[in-house]
């Protein structure tokens, strides 16, 4: 045969193919309202199951048989995306456990921020709620949750990503463990200095004190030096604050203009990160289960089987319900070995019956789904 003759035995067959889709997903809306009526899950493990050894058993070599396994793997999703979204048309919506407000109750808030006075933390602390706020600082991020958690403080301020440095995995993992949830978010900009005792010089230095990231963030001035010993701390203000103590011209720190300020000390030089627009994302945490009327990104988390296509199959709930997924992550599972959860960022609002469709298939596809926050 011709090219040509080929292309138009293709574009029968084709036609055919789109006929019996059009025809399958019909019977699907029926399954649909069969499942509605008999208070049926949409998802059906052990049918789809059933159905992909079946129809391998009908193809003829491996190359078919792998293929026409991926091809019913997606037929099959897609029967289910059309079965999630019929249910709202029936009345079923099902409830979201997040209650929406219209603004946060901040008035007689008391915040926690990790870190000590002069801390990153505290100056987004601050932009967010005002420098009149009530507030404390722990010293480690898992107080932090573990005082609103408890009650002692009705919101956390944790910095979550760094445009330079990347994610604060620590964080992640522990919005896992507690439940609490974000609310609100802020950037602010982070302009590294180099502090020490008044009167220090550089050639005076040995050992420079810092948070990792900001130790990371500082690399390319740091390696002008390399002679100095870095050393790490769990937060810039208290590498200030240890400089300051211990009154040794010696040392010297790399933390805020603020910090600087709070403790007496001396800007040696200013910006010493690389990157000009270097910028630290926090979220502001609570232990209530609430999101704000015009909140406009969700987060959520998710495992997902250890087998070929499940990711795939997860992140197609978004682009089947019209929504723009900002970012993803992954992290190790505890105790399985080269198994991950995901952490997904999303544009909506959990009022939205795109986002309740979505969350409702992946709730029951993924394994152990957790909505993070809207905000």
């Amino acid at each position: 045969m011709e090219l040509t003759e080929l292309r138009d035995k293709i574009d029968v067959i084709d036609e055919q193919i789109v006929k019996l889709y059009e025809e399958r997903m019909d019977v699907c809306a029926q399954v649909a309202q069969y499942k509605i009526e008999n208070g049926k899950k949409v998802f059906d493990r052990s049918r789809e199951e059933e159905k992909i050894r079946k129809i391998q058993g009908m193809t003829h070599n491996d190359f078919n048989r792998h293929g026409i396994t991926e091809l019913f793997e997606q037929i099959m999703s897609m029967s289910r995306k059309l079965q999630y979204q019929l249910l709202p048309t029936d009345g079923v919506w099902g409830k979201m456990p997040f209650s929406a407000v219209t603004e946060l109750d901040t008035k007689k808030a008391r915040v926690v921020f990790q870190g000590a006075e002069g801390a990153y933390s505290q100056a987004a602390m601050e932009t967010y709620f005002g420098d009149q706020i009530r507030s404390f600082h722990v010293d480690t991020f898992r107080e932090a949750m573990e005082s609103i958690e408890e009650g002692s403080a009705d919101f956390a301020v944790l910095p979550i990503e760094n445009s330079t440095a990347g994610v604060v995995s620590e964080i992640y993992d522990l919005l896992v463990e507690f439940e609490n949830y974000i609310v609100g978010e802020q950037i602010i900009r982070i302009e590294h200095c180099l502090l020490g005792l008044p009167g220090t010089k550089l050639d005076d230095i040995k050992r420079v004190y810092s948070h990792p990231q900001s130790l990371m963030q500082s690399a390319r001035f740091l390696k002008e030096h390399s002679l100095w010993q870095q050393i790490s701390m769990r937060n810039n203000a208290f590498a200030a604050q240890k400089v300051a103590e211990d009154k040794d011209p010696a040392q010297a720190a790399i933390a805020s203009e603020y910090a600087a300020k709070v403790y007496g000390l001396e800007v040696l030089q200013q910006r010493v990160n690389q990157s000009s627009s270097n910028s630290t994302r926090f979220i502001i945490v609570t232990n209530q289960k609430i999101f704000r009327e015009n909140a406009q990104k969700v987060s959520i988390c998710f495992e997902v089987p250890h087998e070929s296509g499940s990711l795939y199959h997860m992140l197609s709930h978004f682009i089947y319900n019209n929504l723009n997924m900002t970012k993803i992550e992954s992290r190790p599972i505890e105790d399985r070995s080269w198994e991950y959860r995901f952490f997904i960022d999303f544009d909506g609002n959990l009022s939205d019956g795109a986002v309740k469709n979505a969350l409702r298939g992946l709730r029951e596809e993924a394994r152990n789904m957790k909505i993070l926050g809207n905000y």
